[in-house]
This record gives C-alpha cells, structure tokens and sequence, in this order.
C-alpha cells in the first residue's frame, strides 16, 4: 500500500475543505469496505486519505417525518449510516422495505456492519480488469475494455453506447430510485440537491467515475419520500438472483416502487441493478403495469418489457431470463403476493 497523509475533519465542511478538484490524488474513507481494498490492490494510490469517522451524529442519523394525515413517512438517511441499521429501522422496514431489504443483503454482517449509505452508493466496480493492477483497462490509462472480447459472464447486457462494459455495484442504489429518493451533496459552492437516479453515470475513461459527483463533493445524506396522493398506498421491494446467499454479489436484481389506488397501479417505477454501468430504470415496463392489478400475467409482461433493449455480451446471455423472473418477483412481492417460489420448512 503506497503512503498517504491521514486526516480526520470535525465537519463535512472541513472534509470538503481538504478534498482536490481532481480524482485519485484524495479519498474519502468511511467504513473502509472498498477503499482498503483499492489501496491494497494499488488500483487506488491517494497521497491523502480523509476519514469521515469523526463528523457528528447527524452524518450517521436516520430520522423519520410523517406529514399529517399522510403515508408513507419522509425518510432522511445520513450518508454514514451503516447497512445494518438501514436494514434495520422500523420505519424504513416498513414504509420502503425495498431499501431495508437491499442493504440487509449487502454482503455479510461484518461488512454490513461497517459499510455505510455514501460508501455503498460511491463505491468502484468490481469489474476484475479493473480491479487487476496489472491489467491497464479502459478505467485507468489504457485504451480498451478487456471484458468486451474477454471474460464477461457477470458483465453488463444492457451495453449499446457503453465502451465500458462493468455492471453498477451498488444493491441499495436501485432501490433508492425506486422509491424516489434524492440526495444532499456538499461541495465547495455549498449544498445541492440531486435525484439519486440522476446521481451515477457510465465510466468512459480514466478519471471518471460510476457516479455524478465533483471530486470536492460529498453526499451528506439521502432522503426517502414516495409522495404519494391521497388514497394512494406506496409498497416497494427488491429481489435479487445470486449465486450463494452468503457474501457475494447480486447476478441480477430488480428493485420495484408500487403505488397502489383501489387495488390498481399508478405511477410504478422499475429499476434494474447489475446489469448495466448503471442503474437502469425501465419505463416501458413501468407503463405496461399502469391501471391493473398486480398478477403473475402483469408482473410476467412487466419482465418480459425488461430486457426488450438488451444486448448481452457472449458468456452473459442467461442474465435476461433472471431479469425477468427477479422483475416478476420484485412486482408480487411488493403487491403483497406470498412468495411461493422460496422452500418452506
């Protein structure tokens, strides 16, 4: 691991302070998760490192406001809030259980119980090109995506425009779109507000990265809120298709937000993660659900609308049919349905 100045600001203000106006020179180090991992693989080699361990209890607060006479609560989530208590919370559990279902998945309890909200949305892909000190890809300073021609069986298959063909990392970020949540971000001008599904974008080359933000920003903190009319239940889930259920990496997942009026869906959004450079929202899918109940037949079609645009790479091709089942059993879940699909004792 190269050398680095260590620094622990009070304030958000003073991190940002300290933070440079260009990528790789400064990071930032919450729970550690990805960072150490970065440093000890020499993919990330900063002269200054930036804990956030010792900014107040607000960074790490989750608070919950409901309006009168209204549901579900607004949600605010400061950005080093752990996984453990996001998938934990009562309110979150119960008004946006998409998110607490996400980040109860994270890895296991050691890294859930580390790992926090900004470092979960801000982390680095686990692309193994990239993570390969010794492979110069297309994220670095080289000139070629090695996972295009090369081994890409848990690569993207949503990959028309991407030279870069990694899947996004983060499990809670798909769910946060889901559920409409925006974030606050801080940055020398001050503080800013950003739809978390406006916050990630496609890596293209060396000094950028899977998200949105100035290398001298920072989130602060992410809030939850449905907005949901009068009348209008607001139900959400996630499900994700994996290998093993132990520490590993969604193959697929689909987060879903379901506002129900009447027993029908209105206004239902679809977000797919794992699967492209970024989080995807599928509108078209979203459309398809518009005015009927939830059923097998409309959460199979909703699947189905899905992967429409995919274009897997050669060893990725079984992903769609994960998408659409995880796409089908995200949409029952959050209409209530009983998951028959999983053993009972």
């Amino acid at each position: 691991m190269k050398n680095f100045a260590y620094y622990r600001p009070s304030s958000a203000q003073q991190a940002v302070g300290l933070l440079e106006n260009r990528w790789g020179s400064t990071e930032l180090l919450a729970g550690g998760t990805d960072l150490h991992d970065l440093q000890k693989e020499y993919v990330a080699q900063p002269d200054k490192v930036i804990s956030l361990g010792g900014l107040g209890k607000d960074f790490r607060k989750i608070s919950s406001l409901v309006p009168p006479g209204a549901f579900p609560p607004i949600v605010t989530i400061g950005a080093g809030a752990t996984l453990a208590d996001i998938a934990g919370h009562r309110d979150i559990r119960s008004a946006y259980a998409a998110v607490a279902t996400a980040a109860g998945m994270v890895g296991g309890p050691q890294i859930r119980n580390m790992g926090t909200l900004g470092g979960n949305l801000c982390q680095r892909n686990r692309c193994w090109y990239f993570r390969d000190e010794h492979v110069d890809c297309l994220l670095k300073t080289g000139r070629k995506c090695f996972a295009t021609d090369g081994e890409n069986v848990y690569h993207a298959v949503f990959t028309k425009g991407h030279p870069c063909v990694i899947v996004h990392p983060s499990t809670v970020a798909p769910a946060l779109i889901a559920c409409g949540a925006t974030a606050a971000v801080l940055g020398p001008k001050g503080e800013r507000k950003v739809e978390v599904a406006k916050l990630f974008r496609a890596p293209k080359a060396n000094g950028e990265r899977e998200h949105t933000l100035e290398p001298n920003e920072m989130i602060l903190s992410v809030t939850i809120s449905a907005g949901t009319e009068q009348f209008v239940r607001f139900h959400s889930a996630s499900y994700e298709v994996r290998h093993k259920q132990s520490y590993d990496w969604p193959l697929v997942q689909a987060a879903v937000g379901l506002p129900l009026k009447d027993g029908k869906i209105t206004g239902a959004r679809i977000v797919l993660g794992h699967v492209a450079p970024t989080p995807i929202v599928v509108e078209a899918a979203a459309r398809s659900l518009e005015g009927k109940t939830v059923s097998e037949e409309t959460a199979s079609a909703a699947g189905k609308a899905c992967v429409a645009d995919a274009k897997p790479l050669s060893q990725n091709g079984y992903k769609l049919k994960l998408i659409e089942v995880a796409v089908k059993r995200a949409v029952l879940l959050a209409g209530g349905v009983k998951p028959y699909w999983e053993a009972t004792p």
